[in-house]
């Protein structure tokens, strides 16, 4: 597979691939001005633009190889590498004087490095009196008292553009604004009176394709005096350095796109202006310049211009959080009362439950759907519940971050038309990521007509060998269309609300997760405490009862003769009685060391482990017809074979005790899962065991018998199997038929 990319340059580009376009990289500059390129550290001249002898009075291939000096003055030339020290946006530009034959010509210089050379552009100055500091603030003084005055966005966007098109004197001066989805809006708008309004227009975001967004973030004033200009090719064509094309990036003699420039000529713009406007480091909007003939807009006002771009940028996000103030502050409220309620729940479900329609407040919704716990809950106005399943599916496979919101949820989720009315647009919350918990709120659909300057769709041309170019569109008058399957877009003060509605919330969570591990450190303890009683008991009990074991028999073997029947007869009890109490003891002992002692797994071979039991169960019984039937191949299983063995001895041996038939069976074998997991079972012709019982057969001391009935027993061999299976991960269960036997399901899972 060929994984090359192609590299979109201007001789190439077309609206097919103009999203790929490395327009920074054009290969030429504007005509109004001179561009060089200097190699450090002496500064040798190594490429020119083709214009020189037209500005300079120099051919181009008499200025390559030479030092900067053949230009500049020594104290010019340490300007400039003071300059590529410090801030390129604080340092430029300078002004530089130069020879150029007969006469001494005055240049704007701007400086800066890219790719391992630094780049020089000189601009004639078009008025020889340079402007002081004075003259600035005469120029900036009353516009900036008034932007910071400015009680709104809308105002604060209405002043910058008056100010600049009576400060340059252009046709028509706008605020452009991005949308989320990249396109634009005209949001503000001065212009000479006779011009056509686009204040209100939105521009699809094809007319500004992501290359020149970047660009715009990083540059932050870009100029074309004459649309029609001829580019000025770079001699030689690619850097010397690297022979690639030289990176202009932040050039402000740049060449531009063919596609901006077709773009321009429809509109009727002979000359432009742009000034980027940027939001907390991210491009927000522009303030867009048109004009309808040649012009060149000089250095200091341009500077000027640049100058109230950021001014306007810094207050940006003030304004637009001063707007619509008396909502927001009445969502804070809201949320304030959300959180307390919050802080006095227990638990998730109870915490929704308080807080109710309020819920819905906080992010101006009309609906909401909350899933925690593994319950729902609906609040408001929500779509039908076999609808809710299957988009909670989707949120839980296709949404990866806390928070997503769409105000399009039909354009994502294509089933979402049934129910559009109701939430076309949707706000999502990740209360937890392990327990899948989720908020899910809805906006419902609000059909709007968007007046498009123009038809936003891409239009072609059909060439002679049947393809489609795509061509700039030429219509720029106002175009409806009326857009469905929207909400209200989601403001980011509505998501904030959202947000501060997680942290209470895991609030909750990580009290009850702190309670639960207080209390489990108790139950640990407990258990502990409880084991330790339980062995100490056991281990201390066997002493003097071992001593009345004893002592009783000693009393029927010396004093048998002259003890009545009676008097034998209740020391035998007592034996009897004192080895079942040892036998409990045992027991206990066993279930003790077994929740504290460690595992000791390894691959165990069944067939052999259960051939081994067999012979053990058979030679204690010679008086019974035994049959145990092994299935041939049994698995290997992974865990520890003395407790294995453990397991296995006492279902085979409660197979052969639990059962009134002359001949007895007991069959092992295996069956095949789905899941990665081996089911063993133990099956018997034994009494069976009534459905009443089978829930309580596990439990400790639990017998289903008389106490001398089928050979007596302490109660504890089950509860022992049940508690060795689950310390290995695994499942046991039983099916019965009472009076025909029993099956014991052994689960394992494979190592």
């Amino acid at each position: 597979m060929n994984n090359k990319i192609e590299i979109i340059t201007a001789d190439k580009v077309n609206l097919t691939n103009c999203d790929r376009e490395q327009i920074h990289i054009p290969g030429s500059i504007q005509p109004h001005g001179v561009l060089l390129v200097l190699q450090e550290p002496e500064l040798d001249i190594i490429q020119v633009s083709n214009n020189t002898e037209e500005w300079l009075n120099i051919l181009p291939e008499n200025l390559l190889n030479q030092n900067i000096k053949y230009l500049l003055e020594p104290q010019q030339i340490d300007s400039i590498r003071n300059s590529l020290t410090g801030d390129f946006e604080y340092l430029n530009p300078l002004k530089l004087s130069i020879q150029c034959g007969d006469e001494t010509k005055l240049f704007n210089s701007i400086v800066h490095h890219n790719n391992q050379v630094i780049i020089l552009e000189l601009e004639p100055c078009q008025i020889e009196l340079e402007q002081d500091f004075f003259q600035f603030y005469r120029l900036t003084r009353h516009t900036i008292t008034r932007i910071q005055k400015s009680a709104s966005l809308q105002e604060l966007c209405s002043i910058v553009v008056k100010e600049i098109r009576q400060l340059t004197g252009l046709d028509r001066v706008m605020i452009y604004k991005f949308h989320v989805d990249n396109s634009g809006e005209i949001i503000a708008e001065a212009k000479r009176e006779n011009l056509e309004p686009y204040l209100g227009l939105h521009y699809p975001a094809s007319d500004i394709p992501e290359s020149s967004r970047h660009l715009y973030s990083i540059n932050y004033l870009r100029i074309i005096p004459d649309i029609n200009y001829q580019p000025v090719e770079l001699f030689p064509k690619n850097n010397p350095l690297t022979n690639q094309p030289l990176d202009l990036s932040f050039s402000v003699l740049r060449s531009v796109s063919p596609i901006h420039i077709e773009y321009l000529q429809n509109m009727g713009v002979k000359a432009s202006m742009s000034i980027s406007l940027l939001k907390e480091g991210k491009l927000w909007g522009l303030i867009a310049c048109h004009h309808y003939s040649i012009k060149y807009i000089p250095y200091d006002l341009r500077t000027v211009c640049d100058f109230f771009g950021q001014v306007m940028s810094v207050h940006i996000t003030t304004k637009e959080e001063h707007d619509n103030l008396d909502y927001k502050i009445h969502l804070k409220s809201i949320q304030s009362q959300v959180i307390t309620a919050i802080s006095k729940s227990e638990n998730l479900l109870t915490a929704f439950t308080n807080i109710g329609e309020k819920l819905l407040t906080i992010v101006g919704a009309t609906g909401a759907i909350v899933y925690a716990e593994g319950e729902l809950q609906k609040i408001g106005e929500t779509f039908k519940d076999e609808e809710i399943e299957p988009l909670l599916n989707w949120v839980k496979t296709n949404i990866k971050t806390d928070i997503y919101y769409t105000d399009s949820l039909p354009k994502v989720y294509p089933p979402a038309n049934e129910f559009k009315e109701i939430a076309s647009g949707l706000l999502v919350l990740e209360i937890t990521k392990v327990q899948k918990n989720y908020v899910l709120w809805f906006r419902p659909e609000v059909s709007q007509t968007v007046n498009w300057a123009g038809n936003p769709q891409k239009h072609g041309k059909i060439e002679s060998d049947g393809s489609i170019t795509l061509l700039p569109r030429k219509s720029f008058a106002k175009w409806l269309e009326t857009v469905e399957c929207h909400s209200l877009p989601w403001q980011s003060y509505e998501i904030e609300g959202a947000q501060e509605l997680k942290s209470a919330i895991l609030g909750i969570l990580m009290r009850k997760m702190a309670k639960l591990a207080e209390i489990n450190l108790e139950l640990e303890q407990s258990n502990s405490d409880l084991d330790s009683f339980n062995y100490i008991a056991s281990h201390d009990l066997k002493e003097p009862l071992r001593g009345i074991h004893n002592y009783a028999t000693f009393l029927m073997e010396d004093y048998g003769e002259i003890i009545e029947q009676d008097g034998r007869q209740k020391l035998e009890t007592l034996v009897r009685l004192t080895q079942r109490m040892e036998d409990l003891i045992n027991a206990l002992l066993f279930l003790s060391r077994l929740g504290r002692q460690a595992l000791h797994k390894a691959p165990i071979n069944l067939n052999e482990l259960i051939e081994n039991v067999s012979e053990v169960i058979r030679m204690s019984k010679p008086n019974e017809s035994i049959e145990i039937i092994t299935m041939e191949n049994l698995p290997i299983i992974y865990g520890d074979k003395i407790l294995m063995e453990e397991v296995f001895s006492n279902l085979i041996n409660n197979a052969v005790k639990y059962n009134k038939k002359t001949h007895k069976t007991v069959e092992i074998g295996y069956k095949q899962t789905e899941e990665s997991a081996c089911l063993i079972y133990v099956k018997d012709n034994g009494i069976g065991i009534r459905e009443k019982h089978i829930e309580t057969i596990f439990k400790l001391f639990k017998r289903l018998h008389g106490k001398d009935k089928f050979g007596g027993g302490t109660g504890v061999g089950l509860t022992i199997v049940k508690k060795i299976i689950e310390r290995h991960g695994g499942q046991i269960w039983l099916e019965s038929n009472y009076g025909e036997g029993t099956t014991f399901y052994i689960k394992l899972l494979e190592n």
